[in-house]
């Protein structure tokens, strides 16, 4: 009741607030104007976007369809917009969209690569350059970034995000949304982006793609919401609903999320968008009992615009005339979708320059800033005696199936990214040694062992070997789920054979997901992790290799041992009885034992205490040593700014990064908290024998959560901090909040 109090007078003030507000804007009034002069039907056409190219041209000439997707054919986007423009009553111009994830010409890595990176700057930059290739080919609205919290590595769709943890995605996606729309979404090169999927879908059940979902409100606001609050806040211009139900509803008819929350509590003004058919799928979900009824639920809960159901252009004058559709929520949608278009600029400029895109695609800048993301999203999880890099080898094995796959090195959702500008690793390898080149497996998931005598004999004349292995593009992204996360194929077989040459092995693994490698560390010296790195990932890889460049990336996600750890997540809660890691093992256990509960603690018989890496987690070819973490007092108010600094030197022998990580943790609640959480991270540059003092500034209002009674606050008490290279590290230093 006080929760339900609290967000009916929320609501109110936002009413208030924008009922006192300043005089409407110019846009706004333009929209009034011609929203006045709208039939319901131009009206409804407004909220109804297709999939296609110029043969929506007559649709658009008729009113009937306010967004296209999927066409990136600039003649057939400037039919279709001539017709909107030229031939329909009003001559509103339509939105063109396309899923520009990680790059449009040039592909950068994949989301959770760029996530690897802890680099909100470089996904920044990113973001910035795919506006200005989508949007030279037409492109206005893309739907990135994608802002589930992913802690389940079975689930395709980790690939397109930023993994598990909150304040990482955060960062990340307010960084992204930055850079797709840049200072100005009237700027021809600014990009709508799409914060997606609202809410929870990277919690599917059993990582199966488009799964049930059971998720608490508390866990809602303080887990999955953050980013999506963050990313609202800096501006996002549009929102995406997810396919997921929460607690029996979906989400595209889900009136608490889309008005109570999303629109009343947060106070955002933007436009929401279905996803894919996401409307006609509730009734697969057995919400909805036919399309129009999807229409009505959708639009009652606070949808905008219709991604292809095709139930709004169908339904909803009906649903009007029957009173169970409002024509002010008809036009309150129908000003957001005109609203955002005034604001890209779309009235003005509608046409596209069909030259535009020669300058601007693979810019050279435009690699350079693609093969520096691939640099920094390398973690290095392996090296054994220092193995990489190979800097005093001559010659080399290169082997695998991902050594030479330009379309499988671009991930998954590169639809525009074209395999002939993929600089593949075996061309850059090129360059820097004599490379002995035996594929030894065609594609991934290849299980053809006949070639794996030349290949280790191949070795055996070779100063070093570098295996590619991974994953197919295919193999990661949406509807690609998976419940065994090995090398698919002969992969693993293939590093072991290369092993039996006793060479140096280096294994370089392209994927999309987090997969389990345990048994593949164990044959090689050194391995490199790279989630697809796009279109500049050899000459990347090449240089890490090389020792050209110094890894630095940090694991987005908690890798695991087995998939049957999922979920597993470095920022869990407790349970009653932890595991200490000194407990019986599966083979520890004496035969015809008695039926005692054995480590009475919470870990798995077979796969034991923890994760194969833990969050953060990630090597460099120099090493660095921490002190202790200090902090300016031990008592804090709730106006307070916590001041906590480390010594980092850096011991070895590379100028090299370190991402320097903060955590902390809040000892008792009046709910259970989780044993650690990133607060702040920060890549630090040193040279050899060079330290540094690196302070963070934590102000003590970034500890509130939500409480036993569903508030936002600081509680009083006493917390640890960490500052240290990963989640499983460093010694704490303890303060309390009074």
């Amino acid at each position: 009741m006080k929760r339900t109090l609290r967000l009916m007078l929320a609501g109110a003030v936002v009413a208030l607030t924008a009922s006192c507000s300043a005089p409407k804007s110019e846009i706004d009034r333009k929209v009034d104007d011609l929203l006045s002069k709208m039939t319901l039907r131009e009206k409804v056409g407004q909220m109804n976007q297709l999939s296609g190219g110029a043969e929506l041209a007559a649709v658009a000439a008729k009113g009937e369809m306010g967004s296209v997707l999927n066409c990136v054919d600039v003649k057939q986007l400037n039919a279709i917009q001539k017709a909107a423009v030229e031939e329909s009553r009003l001559g509103i111009p339509v939105l063109i969209s396309r899923d520009v994830i990680h790059g449009f010409r040039t592909i950068f890595p994949i989301p959770i690569g760029l996530a690897a990176t802890f680099d909100p700057a470089i996904a920044e930059e990113g973001a910035r350059i795919s506006a200005v290739e989508a949007t030279a080919n037409g492109i206005r609205w893309t739907f990135s970034p994608m802002l589930d919290i992913a802690r389940d590595p079975r689930w395709g769709r980790v690939a397109e995000g930023s993994g598990e943890d909150p304040y990482l995605d955060v960062q990340m996606g307010v960084a992204m949304v930055k850079g797709y729309q840049g200072e100005d979404l009237s700027d021809p090169a600014s990009m709508a982006a799409c914060i997606k999927h609202f809410v929870g879908y990277g919690a599917a059940e059993g990582g199966r793609d488009y799964n049930s979902t059971m998720i608490s409100e508390r866990s809602l606001r303080n887990t999955y919401f953050p980013a999506f609050k963050a990313a609202a806040e800096a501006g996002a211009a549009t929102l995406m609903t997810s396919f997921n139900e929460i607690d029996g509803i979906p989400s595209t008819g889900n009136k608490w999320l889309l008005k109570d929350v999303l629109r009343d509590e947060w106070g955002w003004k933007g436009m929401v968008v279905t996803d894919w058919n996401s409307a006609g799928e509730m009734i697969a979900h057995g919400f909805s009992r036919d399309l129009k009824h999807t229409a009505e639920q959708a639009i009652n809960a606070g949808v905008d615009m219709d991604m292809m159901s095709y139930g709004f252009i169908q339904y909803v004058e009906e649903l009007v005339k029957e009173g169970k559709v409002s024509e002010k929520d008809i036009d309150n949608a129908v000003r957001n979708i005109l609203k955002l278009k005034f604001e890209l600029g779309l009235f003005e400029n509608p046409y596209i320059d069909e030259t535009a895109s020669a300058k601007v695609d693979y810019a050279p800048e435009h690699l350079e800033a693609a093969k520096k993301a691939a640099v920094e999203s390398a973690i290095l999880l392996q090296n054994k005696g220092n193995v990489l890099p190979l800097d005093k080898a001559k010659t080399i094995l290169v082997t695998g199936p991902l050594a030479d796959a330009p379309y499988e090195q671009l991930g998954t959702w590169a639809f525009d990214g074209q395999p002939e500008h993929t600089v593949t690793p075996l061309t850059a390898l090129r360059k820097e040694y004599n490379v002995i080149w035996e594929p030894g497996l065609k594609y991934s998931r290849d299980n053809d062992r006949s070639s794996f005598a030349k290949v280790r004999a191949a070795a055996s004349r070779a100063d070093a070997a570098v295996v590619f292995v991974g994953e197919e593009a295919i193999l990661s992204g949406e509807a690609h789920s998976l419940s065994n996360l090995n090398l698919q194929g002969a992969q693993s077989e293939l590093i072991a054979e290369v092993a039996k040459a006793g060479k140096p092995v280096v294994v370089v693994v392209m994927a999309g997901r987090p997969l389990t490698i345990e048994r593949d560390l164990a044959n090689c010296d050194a391995m490199l992790y790279s989630f697809h790195p796009g279109t500049m990932g050899g000459p990347a890889l090449a240089d890490l290799i090389k020792g050209k460049a110094v890894p630095s990336g940090k694991t987005p996600m908690t890798f695991l041992r087995d998939a049957g750890q999922a979920p597993f997540y470095y920022n869990h809660n407790n349970s009653g009885r932890p595991c200490h890691g000194t407990e019986t093992l599966l083979n520890d256990i004496p035969i015809a034992a008695g039926q005692t509960s054995l480590g009475c603690t919470s870990y798995y018989l077979d796969s034991g205490y923890g994760p194969l890496f833990p969050f953060g987690y990630g090597l460099s070819y120099s090493t660095f040593e921490y002190g202790n973490p200090v902090l300016e007092k031990a008592e804090y108010g709730k106006d307070d700014v916590i001041k906590a600094s480390v010594e980092l030197r850096n011991t070895g022998k590379y100028e090299a990064t370190e991402i320097v990580q903060l955590y902390v943790r809040d000892l008792v609640g009046s709910v259970v908290r989780p044993v650690k959480e990133l607060k702040g991270f920060e890549r630090v540059t040193l040279a050899p024998g060079d330290s540094k003092t690196v302070t963070f500034e934590l102000p003590v209002s970034d500890l509130a959560f939500w409480n036993i009674d569903m508030e936002y606050v600081v509680e009083p008490g006493d917390f640890n901090l960490w500052i240290a290279g990963d989640s499983a590290t460093g010694e704490s230093v303890n303060f309390t909040i009074r």
